[in-house]
């Protein structure tokens, strides 16, 4: 569980110095938004992260499936 945490909070982190990161250049992110890319990216980007948490839960729940197991026996 704890390495669960620190994953979030380093994940956090990446994705708070990205976006600070990507406010610097407003001209590009001006243009994506005038287009409607910007909204293509950012639905990518969140299916992503989704899929990802959704992959660590699962694999959360497995190994304290067979942690429990070996704890049983």
């Amino acid at each position: 569980m704890i390495k669960m945490r620190f994953f979030i909070t380093a994940l956090f982190c990446t994705v708070v110095s990205f976006v600070a990161t990507a406010q610097e250049n407003a001209s590009d992110a001006g243009l994506m938004r005038s287009n409607g890319k910007i909204f293509v990216v950012m639905a990518v980007v969140l299916t992503i992260l989704f899929g990802l948490f959704a992959y660590l839960i699962s694999i959360d729940k497995k190994i304290s499936r067979l942690e429990k197991e070996e704890a049983s026996q």
